[in-house]
């Protein structure tokens, strides 16, 4: 399927995003957004999206970040600073949202967030900062603070990145390659970005939420979905054995049964 492109504005310019709709036809069911990770993109979703959408008979929205995909590569002399999760979750989707039609009175409604890794902590903020905006929440593998064990592994992977093939299969997915790396790469490895806390913000989540993480992420431990429960008790947990940092990857099976259950049980818009 292919991509279209949406101008939005942004730290005071315009800026493209891609995107691609799955299932649009669906008006009367949840529509599913997908927030892919600190180095995704649309492709990178893979087909989880469509078969995600077609077992839940959702409608579905993939789409790639500021400085990734085939969305506005990022300058390569901006450095992102430790809220630019939260500038994504408060500026850049609210603005890709009214673009698009999407929310609380508008042509396709409220959404689900379904975010991974960075996506799934830019779902927490969004939901946590607009709390009448959104359905409810799935989150895969998210951070609420910096992990030693997170940084660690982001430090392998850049020099995985600068000394193996990783920097060509990544970009295959991304226009600027090196944009969409050293962006994310250069915050989490920023002394400053252990500064990342969302925990005072998690009592503000009112909606639903599912929080997965596998039990050998090597990204993150249990102790971020459990801080989410800790603060919203309302969120659900779903601990994956055999499982790394992707859930949607390694256990799609389990995590698509779980989802399209929790997403049908806890959405506002009736089939």
């Amino acid at each position: 399927m292919s991509s279209e492109a949406v101008r939005i504005p942004f730290d005071g310019r315009q800026i493209e995003i891609e995107y691609q709709w799955l299932r649009p036809e669906r008006v009367r069911r949840p529509l599913a957004v997908f927030l892919h990770e600190g180095l995704g993109s649309v492709s990178m979703w893979r087909d989880f999206p469509r078969k995600l959408c077609e077992a839940g008979d959702f409608r579905g929205l993939v789409f790639s970040r500021y400085g990734y995909g085939g969305s506005t590569p990022r300058p390569h002399d901006e450095k992102w600073g430790v809220d630019f999760m939260h500038r994504q979750a408060r500026e850049a989707l609210p603005a890709l949202f009214a673009a698009l039609d999407i929310g609380p009175g508008r042509r396709h409604g409220k959404p689900w967030l379904l975010g991974h890794s960075d996506g799934g902590s830019i779902a927490l903020i969004h939901a946590a900062s607009f709390p009448d905006a959104v359905d409810g929440v799935t989150v895969l593998a998210p951070h609420i603070v910096v992990e030693d064990l997170s940084v660690r592994s982001i430090a392998v992977t850049r020099e995985t990145y600068l000394t193996t093939d990783l920097r060509a299969r990544l970009a295959r997915h991304h226009h600027d390659v090196d944009s969409a790396f050293w962006g994310w790469n250069d915050i989490w490895l920023d002394p400053a970005f252990r500064a990342f806390d969302l925990r005072p913000l998690l009592d503000n989540l009112r909606c639903p939420v599912l929080a997965v993480q596998g039990e050998e992420d090597e990204y993150g431990t249990m102790a971020q979905i459990e801080g989410i429960h800790r603060y919203a008790p309302q969120t659900v947990l779903l601990k994956l054995a055999r499982c790394g940092h992707s859930p949607h990857r390694d256990q799609a099976g389990a995590l698509t049964a779980a989802t399209v259950a929790f997403i049908n049980t806890h959405t506002s818009i009736l089939k």
